[in-house]
């Protein structure tokens, strides 16, 4: 016996894939200027101390985190023509345009005044891009049941995904020649990736809406008979999931290690290596360029080795590159460069692995309740990774703060910085993302969801569905 696949007419085509990737290119876009560069432009252009623009970081992404399992909840009950996403979608990505080009204004007044405007942004900002973004992930284990064509989905996805970080990226080269003003060099470059980062979620909406549509028709046929669970209920089962548990472990280690490398790394190639700022943004490309060439190439290897044996393989080798910036010395440029493109080579499984985990944990969580609550595992994976990130991105902050490290005031040069802040810059850089990437080797060792046990989830909800029609 074996599981029925869908239709002609509900398989993905390569428009509908192409579509379905786009959506992550608006999310990203702003999410890796976000990650790359608010740290350092609230304090070598907006001028706040170190300690207190990493707690800017930190409360958004508490009030992000808190903000992910409620709008999870609402677009799983969310009853629309549109459908329970894509509404969501549609509402959502004007708002998060706006919010997010007001990140990157320098209101006058004190550093208190800046401080309490961009904590604002960051929580309204973050609302409005959990409205669009977590409902397009949840789209993920709806759209196609098929274990590897999930990785064949997510290589689409992150291919946008890093392909428009890639973009913001070399947008934020140019506008460093060219602009000389740090202040309206980043209104440009927000502006324009404001526009760059809605249209996408358009484009996504438009491409999948009718596959998106018989997806929640199938799931609904095969669980109509499940009783409706509350809040606290959902919560008890999602994490008495063991496998779910291993999937946040692994996600959680895997992107704080990109996080604060990603986070200081701007300080690292301008303070400690003595690069320009034009520089930071090539360092930034070389990761990036890798991380898009390399999807493709670990999503045709994991149909061979799986999802484990691929996380393994490019973990390896971005744990050798982060050890090797420890050891890096002012002048190296040349190596540097190798060790991004090394370390780009293990981001790309950082993207790639564990979302395609994920909906193999969601249906055999509807095998055991016989419910589809994408949204709760979405959101509470997210939820926590998110906390972690507020702890680590508050305590590199303060860290370079207790360092010594000096703030420039808004729109002067970044003054010359201390032999303390440059060993803490090194150690935020090295040590603490290796760690995070062994832990995370360790958890993906454990993880008990193979393409055998898969395949027999996947036979037993069929079973379960003939049985619904039957009745």
């Amino acid at each position: 016996m074996t599981v029925d696949r869908p239709s002609p007419l509900d398989r993905l085509t390569f428009p509908a894939k192409l579509a379905y990737g786009a959506g992550d290119a608006g999310p990203a876009i702003t999410a890796n200027l976000l990650v790359f560069l608010q740290l350092a432009f609230l304090t070598d252009v907006a001028g706040l101390p170190a300690g207190l623009a990493g707690s800017v970081l930190m409360v958004s992404k508490i009030g992000d985190a808190i903000n992910d399992p409620i709008i999870g909840v609402m677009s799983d009950r969310t009853r629309s023509r549109w459908g329970r996403r894509y509404s969501w979608m549609l509402w959502g990505a004007i708002p998060f345009g706006i919010m997010f080009f007001l990140q990157w204004l320098v209101p006058s007044g004190d550093a208190w005044v800046r401080y309490g405007y961009y904590v604002a942004l960051g929580l309204l900002f973050n609302i409005a891009y959990t409205a669009v973004n977590l409902p397009y992930t949840a789209l993920t284990a709806e759209l196609t049941d098929d274990y590897d064509e999930r990785t064949s989905l997510n290589s689409f996805r992150f291919a946008f995904s890093i392909g428009g970080s890639l973009l913001s990226l070399v947008l934020g080269a140019v506008f460093a020649q060219a602009i000389a003003d740090p202040v309206w060099r980043y209104i440009w470059l927000a502006g324009s990736c404001t526009i760059l980062s809605v249209l996408p979620i358009v484009w996504c909406v438009v491409g999948t809406f009718r596959y998106g549509m018989a997806a929640e028709r199938r799931c609904a046929e095969r669980n109509d008979s499940a009783p409706p669970m509350g809040l606290k209920q959902q919560l008890a089962i999602a994490f008495s999931n063991r496998p779910f548990l291993y999937v946040i472990g692994i996600y959680l280690c895997s992107w704080l290690a990109v996080q604060l490398t990603a986070s200081i790394l701007p300080y690292f190639v301008v303070s400690y290596m003595g690069m320009q700022q034009s520089d930071f943004f090539l360092v930034a490309i070389a990761v990036q360029l890798t991380s898009f060439v390399m999807l493709f190439v670990w999503s045709a290897l994991s149909r061979r080795w799986g999802k484990r044996g691929v996380y393994f393989a490019g973990m390896g080798l971005w744990i050798v590159a982060q050890a090797g910036l420890l050891l890096l010395q002012p002048g190296q440029v040349g190596l540097l460069y190798a060790l991004a493109v090394m370390a780009g080579v293990g981001v790309s499984t950082a993207y790639l692995v564990p979302w395609s985990m994920l909906p193999d944990v969601i249906e055999l969580d509807e095998l055991q309740t016989g419910q589809r609550r994408e949204g709760v595992f979405y959101a509470f994976m997210v939820f926590l990774q998110k906390l972690g990130l507020a702890l680590a991105l508050w305590l590199v902050g303060l860290a370079l703060e207790l360092a010594g490290y000096i703030a420039s005031q808004p729109g002067q040069a970044i003054p010359a910085q201390p032999s303390s802040a440059l060993w803490a810059i090194r150690m935020s850089i090295g040590p603490l993302p290796t760690a995070a990437l062994i832990a995370g080797l360790v958890l993906a060792y454990f993880y008990p969801i193979t393409r055998e046990i898969h395949a027999e989830i996947l036979l037993k909800l069929d079973e379960r569905k003939r049985s619904n029609s039957a009745d």
